[in-house]
Order: structure tokens, then sequence, then C-alpha cells
């Protein structure tokens, strides 16, 4: 009977582990906070409040009602005011008791403005520093060393996966504040050409049809993967064998009509159409992953995303370590004849694919008479190493806990 006893003690334990490892939602946390309600609105409105929730180890420097104010008054445009947010969402775990027992009195964080890659330098790092007589000063790094925002309280704690604490004002930022952009004005080929895929985005701008699809979508949506420079270059022999339409269909096979951060390319794996998709020409991929590392198939060749140019709703732009090919334009890889099976084997299950619902723009389909398909390039270059932070998924922990539910009262009977 005491062991039984020791066992309910222990299945209770689990259960609680698991109930509190169910993650957050920063807009839930600050609903409870009235003086809190302004920022939580433009949390919400800016769409900063999904990307948050998708984290761990984070901290939330949470303004109350008159600092948003002051900070409202400038009328900064919802683009501008996304990246002074973003500022404030460090990419660390602080609680109130950390605050005070920072190494050296001082530590420098990144924050998701950083994590953007907008900010140039150190323009996305916030200064803390806890001075004498438990004063915690908080700072933009590029706001030359002012410290002049301070710890007033702690508003919520989950150690160590988000914590809540509010600051006395806005972090000053010239580069946070900056005006930015709508997306009609975002220019996407200058991103690329500043982060390894200047050979791309040239292509991509020397055909005015391929680059015009780009731009029709980039308000409504749009996911770019471009291959980095030396992979692209190695190719350009094989694309310039192809003929004008057919070139067009490769570069736009390279985008998709809707906004896909990493979290949502992770947890909505299968086929994607992409802008180059029209009726009978599927020009299609799929999406895969396994754990960090998310990959794009065709039957032709599988590349790796290893980077992160840009993700700010409507608009999201990876690297790709090398060239996709979609098999409309070349030759699949080909397949190994299969084993032959036993006679007495029965017949293994075959799996379902699912096509992504997306926008799909209407072109005159390239003719498949115009050239044959060109031969996939002898070699691809190495992988690189993704970069970018992964969403946590926390339904394997609730279906764990009404499994062990479940043992427990098998238990008690």
């Amino acid at each position: 009977m005491q062991q039984r006893k020791y066992l309910v003690l222990l299945f209770f334990s689990v259960i609680l582990l698991f109930q509190t490892s169910n993650g957050h939602n920063i807009t839930r946390l600050l609903a409870k906070h009235p003086s809190l309600s302004t920022f939580n609105h433009y949390l919400t409105l800016t769409h900063l409040a999904p990307e948050i929730n998708r984290r761990t180890t984070i901290t939330v420097l949470a303004l109350d009602n008159s600092a948003m104010s002051s900070l409202l008054a400038k009328k900064p445009s919802i683009y501008t005011l996304k990246n002074i947010l973003y500022l404030h969402v460090l990419l660390d775990y602080f609680g109130a008791r950390k605050l005070h027992q920072i190494t050296n009195g001082t530590a420098l964080a990144a924050t998701m403005f950083q994590a953007t890659g907008v900010a140039p330098g150190v323009a996305g790092f916030v200064n803390i520093t806890d001075f004498k007589g438990g004063k915690v000063g908080f700072g933009a790094e590029d706001n030359g060393g002012s410290l002049d925002s301070f710890f007033v309280k702690s508003v919520e704690e989950i150690p160590y996966n988000i914590s809540v604490i509010q600051i006395s004002k806005a972090l000053p930022s010239a580069v946070a504040e900056a005006p930015t952009p709508g997306p009609s004005e975002l220019n996407i080929t200058r991103i690329m050409s500043a982060h390894g895929c200047k050979v791309f985005a040239d292509t991509l701008l020397a055909n005015p049809e391929a680059m015009g699809t780009y731009e029709d979508n980039v308000n409504g949506g749009l996911t770019v993967f471009c291959p980095l420079d030396d992979p692209f270059k190695a190719f350009l022999p094989k694309y310039k064998n192809l003929t004008a339409a057919r070139k067009a269909s490769f570069l736009e096979f390279f985008g998709i009509p809707v906004y896909q951060s990493l979290s949502m390319l992770k947890s909505n794996n299968g086929i994607m159409n992409t802008l180059a998709t029209d009726g009978a020409s599927k020009f299609d991929f799929t999406v895969q992953n396994e754990g960090e590392e998310v990959t794009l198939k065709t039957k032709v060749n599988t590349v790796k995303i290893t980077g992160t140019l840009i993700d700010e709703e409507p608009v999201a732009i990876y690297t790709i370590d090398k060239v996709l090919m979609p098999k409309e334009l070349f030759k699949a890889a080909p397949t190994p004849a299969p084993a032959p099976a036993p006679e007495e084997a029965a017949d293994a299950p075959k799996g379902s694919k699912s096509k992504s619902k997306s926008k799909s723009k209407s072109k005159a389909a390239p003719t498949p008479e115009s050239d044959s398909p060109a031969d996939s390039p002898d070699s691809d270059p190495a992988d690189l190493t993704a970069d970018d932070n992964a969403a946590v998924s926390f339904r394997g922990g609730r279906f764990a806990a009404v499994g062990l539910s479940f043992l427990l009262v098998f238990l008690l009977l």
C-alpha cells in the first residue's frame, strides 16, 4: 500500500511537469494586467505576439500605457513600430533575480530585432546593467551607451521559458525608429544581394517577367528561397540553355505566393505550389523537416534551408544551399530498382500527400517542345548549417500526460 502511494505521487509529479511545459501565450499573460493593455494590443496588431509564442527562453520588456502613449505620439508606421517592439524582446531569460545577479554587473542581450537581419552591427542588442542600490538600467547598444530606461517590476515569470518584466520607458534606437518601408516598397533583390544571393538576385532582375511576378505578390504574401552565390553561379550554364519562357518559370519556381515563417514550414510539411504553378504545369516541391533542418525536395534533387534573410510578415526570404530543380525542366534522378519482395509478404500501406492551398498566378505554360530537359549539375556544394530558432511543439506533452492519467487510474483500482 505504501509503495502504491509513492507511485501515485510520482505520477502526479510527472503529469504536473508536462502541464507546466505547455508553452506560453504572451497575449493571455498580459491580459491579466490592464496597465499593459496598449502594449498587448500592439503586439497583436504587429503580428509580433505569435512570434513570441513560438520561441522559448525569452524576455519581454513590457511598457505600460503611459510609456506606450509617449512612443505612439511620434506616429511611427506600423512597420517601424514592429521594429521598435522587436527591440523589446530579448532572446534570453532574465527574471527579477537574474537581473540582480548579472556577472560583472552588466550583460549584452540579443533581441528579436537583431534576429531579423535588418539591424546592422550591434544595433539589435540591449545593454543591461545592475547599478548599486538594486537599480537595473536598460539601453539599446546603438544609443551611445545611454541607459535611461529602468526595471520597474516583474510581471510574469515561467522559468526558464518566458519572463515579462516592465521597464520605465521605450528604448531609444535610431536604427529601430528609422522609417520602415511597407511591403510594396520592400526591395527584395537588394536584401538578397546583400546577404549572399547576389547572383540569383541579378538573374531575377534581368528577367522582367519573373521579377514582375515577385513584385505582384509582395503585398499579399511572398516567401522566397534564394540559392547562395556559389551554387547558383555554377548552375548558370544550365540556366542559359533554357528558353525564355522556361527561364521565367524556373526563376518563379523559387517563390511561393504566401507568407511562411520557418516554424510554419516545419509544421506544414507537404507539397507547396509556387509562383510558377499554372494548371497542368505543377512546378511544386515538397517541404520536409527533421528536427531543426528543413529541406525542399523535387524528384530531381533536395536542398536545405541554411538561413533567414528577412522574416517580417508578409515577406520571408531564406537561403538554400543548392539550386532546387523542378522536374518539369530537368531530368529526374534515377530511382534504384526495388529488391524483389517475398511472395508471402503483405503489401505495405501507402502514405498520402496533401497539397498546401496557395494562390497561383495565371500565365501561359512553357511548351515542352521548346527545348529538351537539361541535365542536373554534375556536383553540388556541401551543405551549409541552418541558423534559425525553432518553434516548439507541445502536443506530445499533452498526450503523454493523458496517457499517464489513465495509468494512474489503473493503479488505483
